[in-house]
């Protein structure tokens, strides 16, 4: 009777396209295959991972795979598993050491046939527990010899690679920034705007896209208006100040996860003097520090959570012309203990309106009723065809969000294959023969590679977080046209259950500016004076931009005429 043969898996990986010669799969299946018959082994299966890292287990399926067939007992009386090198089953301690204790909870031994290695016998245990902790705390190593070479080139102040910040140019030649004095020139009016005025990030942005200043594009997806988040990056920046921050950003593990980690901003960094010229002196930059740390505190409401003041901002005050806020008075009862709260606009504007005198309109509008105006007021023109054909036009022009979104993703796409080329890179680094004549010339050359790999990283990360400033920008000055093509299209049925901050949204993105009546004076009835929409809308069958409301409520419009001649 013949004898049963011991039966075994094999398993095959390759993390890099540029395969090391006699690490190739093809190379590593003939070795395999050669040891199993020399030992008369039969190979019941094969499992390949081909471009996938040894970093986790869970990036390599069949690797993944080959575990559940092992703890389903898919073959039964499996012996062995069989691999090229212990660094082919996995590069991560932990993962080495817990695979390994799965397969021998089924009864199956783990050979490394380039090794010499065995785990069903104890020296072979413990070889493997040595060696796959000394090849995971040698990858660790290499990465902080790596960034420690980056953290030196930010102590001795140079730019550190990616894009340059607004305001400046880079020298590639001699890696280090140059100042763009015509950009240069707009950082300066921030810097003024802030310090001088009572002006904050968002104001600040507005009279910059008013006043004509455009952002140069960089690339398609850029917005060439500033937005808030452009403006506060450049007042919370110190490298306006001739400094180099190096540290404001770091890659945190996510809990639960071995390898998955996202980027988080520090408070602690380090800040050395640069090699480049400041923009803005120290004066002017602990002034505006001075100024951000009074007011920047986070403002958490308490009452009323769910209640926006919609038409904050739009509202103009009928003295000054400034925008009116929302307030509110809250009255308890006494009885029940419980809270009231009625809510107003009201001018807040401390400022001379007319170089000398201060605003005196003290009135306030209950918002319900001036709301409730407005939303009558929008009901007058959205069951018209015409006003809602000319405004899905129109809002067809507007920034493209879904595009910016498919470029981050492919953008995603692309760092996370830039990742995988520096972790196979420092996988090969691992494998170098240290008894090869060219070791050291191979190491400096893989480290070079890995300095590259890493400005590739830098620079994608910094174009992914260009395009969140971007997504971030755009929605916030703009709703897509289905959004506000569905509101007008269905106003009546969908306005009453919109949240308060849907409603804000869709009013800021629809009207300019809304003038009420000055309350100082008897008037009949109606709050809202005149409403100015952000762009033309058909009333009555007529083009305009303009609404008047008379004291009787009634709607007159303000005709747009086009000179075709």
């Amino acid at each position: 009777m013949a004898k049963k043969k011991t039966r075994c898996y094999i398993y095959i990986r390759v993390s890099t396209e540029m395969q090391v010669e006699g690490f190739s799969l093809d190379a590593q299946r003939d070795k395999l295959i050669k040891y199993a018959e020399y030992k008369d082994y039969e190979v019941v299966r094969e499992y390949c991972d081909a471009g996938k890292s040894g970093k986790s287990v869970t990036g390599r399926p069949q690797f993944m795979q080959m575990m559940g067939d092992i703890e389903t007992e898919r073959d039964p009386d499996i012996s062995f598993v069989l691999v090229f090198k212990l660094s082919r089953f996995g590069r991560n301690a932990a993962d080495v050491l817990n695979s390994l204790q799965t397969l021998q909870d089924y009864g199956v031994n783990l050979v490394c046939v380039e090794d010499g290695i065995d785990s069903s016998k104890d020296s072979g245990k413990l070889t493997i527990t040595v060696l796959s902790a000394v090849a995971e705390i040698e990858r660790e190593n290499i990465l902080v010899q790596t960034m420690e070479g980056r953290k030196q080139k930010a102590r001795e102040g140079k730019w550190n690679g990616g894009r340059p910040p607004y305001g400046y140019n880079l020298d590639v030649k001699n890696s280090y920034l140059v100042i763009n004095e015509e950009e240069a020139e707009v950082v300066r009016i921030i810097f003024d705007k802030y310090i001088h005025t009572d002006m904050g990030a968002e104001s600040i942005a507005s009279y910059l896209n008013e006043h004509g200043y455009k952002k140069n594009k960089h690339f398609p997806r850029d917005l060439d208006y500033f937005g808030t988040s452009t403006v506060k990056r450049i007042l919370e920046n110190p490298i306006y100040n001739g400094k180099m921050a190096y540290g404001r950003h770091t890659m945190e593990k996510i809990k639960g996860t071995r390898d998955q980690y996202r980027r988080v901003d520090c408070d602690d960094y380090m800040v050395v003097d640069g090699v480049h010229d400041a923009i803005i002196d120290d004066e002017v930059w602990r002034t505006a520090r001075l100024k951000h740390a009074a007011l920047g505190h986070k403002w958490e409401k308490r009452y009323s959570l769910e209640h926006e003041h919609i038409l904050s901002g739009l509202i103009k005050c009928p003295v000054c012309g400034a925008g009116m806020t929302g307030s509110v008075s809250r009255r308890i009862n006494k009885q029940t203990g419980e809270y009231k709260d009625d809510f107003y606009y009201r001018c807040h504007s401390r400022k001379k309106y007319d170089g000398e005198h201060f605003c005196s309109f003290r009135k306030t509008f209950n918002q319900k009723k001036v709301e409730a105006e407005m939303k009558n007021l929008i009901s007058l023109f959205t069951w018209d065809r015409q006003s809602k054909e000319f405004i899905s036009q129109m809002m067809k022009d507007r920034v493209d969000i879904e595009r910016l979104e498919q470029e981050k993703e492919q953008l995603m796409a692309k760092l996370k294959q830039v990742v995988g080329s520096k972790n196979k890179l420092t996988e090969m680094q691992d494998n170098l023969d240290v008894n090869d004549r060219h070791y050291n010339r191979k190491y400096a050359d893989m480290s070079n590679r890995l300095e590259d790999l890493y400005d590739k990283i830098d620079e994608i990360e910094q174009s992914i977080d260009n395009i969140d400033i971007t997504l971030e920008e755009a929605t916030a000055q703009k709703v897509s046209a289905k959004e506000i093509y569905k509101i007008l299209a269905n106003f009546d049925k969908i306005y009453d259950n919109m949240e308060d901050i849907e409603k804000k949204k869709f009013f800021h993105t629809l009207l300019e500016k809304v003038e009420v009546h000055d309350t100082r004076e008897k008037q009949s009835d109606g709050i809202i004076k005149k409403v100015v929409f952000k762009f033309p809308v058909f009333i009555d069958g007529q083009l305009a931009d303009t609404v008047m409301l008379t004291k009787k409520s009634t709607v007159e419009t303000i005709c747009l005429f086009e000179n075709r001649g």
